[in-house]
């Protein structure tokens, strides 16, 4: 089968097609037949040498795929050979096949393409397990998300209105402060322009803050909450190492968490798809969700895909198609 391999950590150019075996499956596991691989920041990372594959996992990127069931192993009752799928992989998305977790499918959302489908599972899996599953969710309440044009704030901007929160994005320019206003955002901050800090606590200060920059953020975040709130650090685009002063923390009350998902248990990936199944599914078909694709690249130019995401040139999801 065709692959996607890194002949070495480095750049997106040390991208390249590659040849290996298809996969053999394991028993709960169904072999996938991949129409589309969605990009993420854990691929740039890992492509850079910084978050090594988990062990048994796939070393190939990609942590989520699109495409139809050509396999089943034992244990596998919920799927059959034949079903279109998108699905939560542990790695070895960038191929034409791929082994998966059968509980870590899902179908393709009504009103969602096959190859759209390809972007959901990683966004919807991080955003919904970190901030909403098994959490009380009052509406009303302010949801701030930094990064909203991106793959993880898109998807958090439309979860958070869904469910009746106002929800504030920053954005790097007014097109992307237009692109998060039409997802259901409240408000749209420029960064370039506005202090989140300032527009937030004008507001009545945030709720739930979900980042993925760091840095200077991290105490900001903590000036931007309101009492009680709950900080959700996601990834550490600006460093993850500051000097910060604590003591709000203690002062206000808060809650200051994080979580890389890839590490997580199946038994809790399994639960999380099956509450996104029963909460947020149906959503897509009723048009009040709907899938954020920007572009889909052939496998060839995975490099490109890599370079776009990483100079944040994107709104939604990358994706990358061996069959185009």
């Amino acid at each position: 089968m065709k692959t996607i391999e890194m002949r070495e950590a480095g750049g997106p150019e040390v991208l390249e097609i590659g040849s290996r075996p298809i996969p053999q499956i394991q028993p709960g596991e169904v072999l996938i037949k991949v129409i589309a691989a969605g990009v993420n920041g854990p691929d740039l990372v890992q492509r850079r040498g910084h978050y090594p594959a988990p062990k048994g996992a796939s070393d190939l990127l990609g942590l989520e795929v699109s495409g139809e069931i050509v396999a089943t192993a034992d244990r596998v009752t919920e799927w059959a050979v034949g079903d279109t799928v998108c699905a939560l992989t542990n790695g070895g998305g960038y191929a034409e096949y791929v082994a998966v977790n059968a509980t870590h499918c899902l179908p393709v959302p009504k009103g969602v393409s096959a190859t759209d489908a390809a972007g959901l599972c990683e966004t919807y899996f991080t955003v919904w397990s970190n901030l909403f599953f098994e959490h009380k969710i009052t509406p009303g309440d302010l949801l701030l998300v930094h990064g909203g044009a991106g793959g993880i704030g898109s998807t958090a901007v439309q979860i958070g209105a869904l469910l009746g929160l106002d929800v504030y994005a920053t954005c790097a320019n007014q097109n992307d402060c237009n692109y998060v206003n039409s997802l259901g955002a409240e408000r749209a901050i420029n960064f370039e322009s506005e202090d989140f800090v300032e527009v937030v606590r004008t507001a009545g200060g945030a709720n739930l803050i979900l980042d993925i920059i760091g840095g200077d953020y991290v105490a900001r975040n903590i000036k931007a909450a309101s009492p009680d709130a709950r900080i959700v650090q996601l990834a550490f685009n600006a460093g993850s190492k500051m000097q910060i002063n604590l003591m709000p923390i203690m002062l206000k009350r808060l809650i200051y968490t994080g979580s890389t998902l890839r590490s997580r248990s199946d038994g809790f990936k399994a639960a999380v798809a099956i509450d996104l199944r029963a909460q947020i599914w149906p959503s897509f078909a009723q048009g009040q969700l709907a899938a954020q694709t920007h572009r889909v690249f052939n496998f060839e130019n995975a490099a490109d895909a890599h370079l776009m995401m990483q100079q944040a040139q994107h709104r939604g999801k990358l994706l990358l198609s061996p069959c185009l």
